[in-house]
């Protein structure tokens, strides 16, 4: 069976990615230890590299919320792109971290971040692009919808 790479994926999908954003603090938005890439939290940006911004369970629906949870991931990819290279690099997600600025009462943290997850699935593949999560809620910077770090494993 032959298997399809990740970049063939984001070309079949029509995958567009946002501009990478740049640090606005003192860290770094990769790092490669041994056989895998980590990458620092991202935010939903739009493709004019403004933030998407609200509060799950105030003025984002579940729905918007996941939304936003894709564009993080889109943004994320976009980052690794920029900052360490091909996609095709990458075995498999590891470890996500999903975040997301929500009213206390608002509970569905976990569907929102499968907006994150799915896409991921849907590049890398439901075997590789599934990894073990976690999401909770709480307040982000600049009022962000949603925001993901994750590891990923390298070949």
């Amino acid at each position: 069976m032959n298997k399809t790479s990740p970049s063939e994926k984001v070309k079949e999908l029509g995958l567009e990615f946002p501009p990478a954003p740049q640090p606005v603090g003192v860290y770094r938005p990769i790092l490669v230890v041994g056989k895998f890439l980590y990458v620092s939290g991202q935010g939903p940006i739009n493709m004019d590299g403004t933030l998407m911004v609200g509060r799950a369970g105030d003025d984002q629906d579940m729905e918007q919320a996941k939304k936003a949870a894709r564009q993080v991931g889109l943004t994320m990819l976009s980052t690794i792109r920029t900052h360490f290279g091909d996609l095709d690099q990458i075995k498999r997600v590891v470890k996500v971290l999903g975040m997301v600025n929500s009213t206390p009462d608002f509970g569905k943290q976990p569907y929102v971040v499968n907006g994150f997850s799915e896409l991921m699935a849907d590049v890398f593949g439901k075997e590789n692009g599934i990894g073990v999560r976690s999401a909770v809620g709480m307040m982000l910077p600049d009022n962000i919808v949603v925001e993901v770090e994750a590891m990923f494993e390298l070949h």
